[in-house]
């Protein structure tokens, strides 16, 4: 029999060192105690079964108390639709009315995870001691506060537990509405609404609390929230109220942001001035090189300034120093233009022209253009064109093509004097 080799059974997946712990007397003790504990409960759920009838009025019951009915719905758009559901707190309330319910959560293993940040291993449950029921969802809650600008690991125990806890009631009340039926549940909704109409304070001093609450805890204005119902505050309904508390809920229990409710303020022109004119010259949309080429252009066709005339002397007893006048100048000679001129040559379309170029990525267009600007006479607007040529031509990223020398243009023949 000793050279018989045993397999190792495939149920038992644990390994050693657990099965060692889990063997210990001490583990055996609280396994014992929590068997019993669960076995007394569906001892007794059995021997005094529940009454429908009864809990469904204590449940409807519950939700006519106003402060209950005020924490009973959350509210969310997605989608473009606005999702309303019972809250953590309206899914307790229904559990301890429901009777023979245990709910809650615990901890169930920690670990460090491969980026070095500790991640929890929690377990939401609820069990109906009556028909042995349970409903348990499992789930990881990663040590980690995520931020703007980023985020940061959590060190603190209490930080740990108050995100673990956090995560934890909303599977938790997952798991209370799948015990409890949904016709209940629906009932105990259509009661709070009922209540939140009926004792909705539309006072002077209801409506200031109200908006001391949205903007004391979540920055919400009174112009935002008079967007919202489309109406000053003052004149505000009994259902605009309800719908405004669920909105409360919703971003208590962190299920959505004030961003998905309200419209964010616009800035005042009164804002806008204050800001400066460096605000406006940052806002400015930065000149493109077709536009600084036409400046230029516009800059060179100004004609000058007349030169400002000599001040006066001053004192009335002191005579004006004698100048000799001076000559009237030569009438000047009458100046040909250009040949790019004469020839009908645009600046600005050119340089359009090259813009179109560039926006569209053709290089070879682009550097066909360049070969033009050899024939610019002038010199300043050759270097000015040649100058934009060469930035859009860097932009696209392709080495320009090879371009020819330009030839020498030869000097102007001048006739001689008779």
């Amino acid at each position: 029999m000793s050279d018989i080799e045993v397999v190792q059974n495939p149920f038992d997946t644990a390994p050693a060192g657990a099965r060692a712990v889990a063997d210990g007397a001490g583990a055996r003790a609280v396994q014992t105690r929590e068997s019993a504990e669960v076995m007394a409960l569906a001892m007794m759920a059995k021997r005094f079964p529940r009454d429908v009838l009864r809990a469904t009025d204590r449940i409807r019951n519950a939700f006519t108390r106003q402060t209950l009915a005020e924490k009973a719905q959350y509210q969310y758009s997605r989608g473009g639709t606005d999702v309303v559901g019972p809250s953590i707190r309206a899914a307790e309330a229904c559990a301890q009315q429901w009777g023979a319910l245990s709910s809650g959560w615990r901890e169930i293993g920690r670990h460090v995870g491969p980026d070095g940040v500790g991640v929890s291993e929690i377990e939401a449950f609820c069990l109906d001691h009556e028909s042995n029921n349970r409903e348990v969802i499992q789930f990881f809650v990663r040590h980690w506060r995520d931020t703007k600008h980023g985020g940061y690991r959590l060190k603190d125990e209490r930080d740990i537990y108050e995100l673990c806890a956090n995560q934890a009631a909303r599977r938790k009340r997952a798991c209370i509405l799948a015990q409890i039926p949904g016709d209940v549940i629906e009932m105990a909704m259509e009661q709070a609404s009922a209540t939140l109409r009926a004792k909705a304070d539309t006072s002077p001093e209801g409506i200031k609390r109200l908006l001391d609450t949205f903007v004391g805890e979540f920055g919400v204005t009174k112009e935002q929230i008079e967007r919202r119902i489309q109406r000053r505050i003052d004149s505000i309904q009994p259902a605009q109220v309800v719908g405004l508390k669920r909105i409360y809920v919703s971003l208590r229990d962190e299920m959505s942001t004030p961003a998905d409710w309200f419209e964010p303020v616009e800035v005042s022109l009164a804002a806008n001035d204050a800001q400066g004119e460096g605000g406006a010259g940052a806002a400015a949309q930065a000149p493109t090189a077709a536009d600084k080429a036409k400046a230029m252009l516009r800059e060179r066709a100004r004609p000058p300034a007349a030169p400002a005339p000599a001040p006066a002397a001053e004192g009335e007893g002191q005579e004006a120093a004698v100048t000799p006048a001076a000559a009237p100048p030569a009438p000047a000679r009458a100046m040909a233009p250009p040949p790019q001129a004469r020839r009908g040559f645009d600046a600005d379309a050119f340089a359009e022209q090259m813009q179109r170029a560039a926006d569209k990525g053709d290089a070879e267009t682009l550097d066909a253009l360049g070969e033009q600007l050899r024939d610019v006479l002038d010199d300043d607007l050759r270097a000015t064109l040649t100058d934009m040529h060469a930035r859009l031509r860097a932009d696209l990223g392709q080495p320009p093509r090879q371009q020819p020398p330009a030839a020498p243009v030869p000097p102007p023949r001048r006739r001689a004097a008779p």
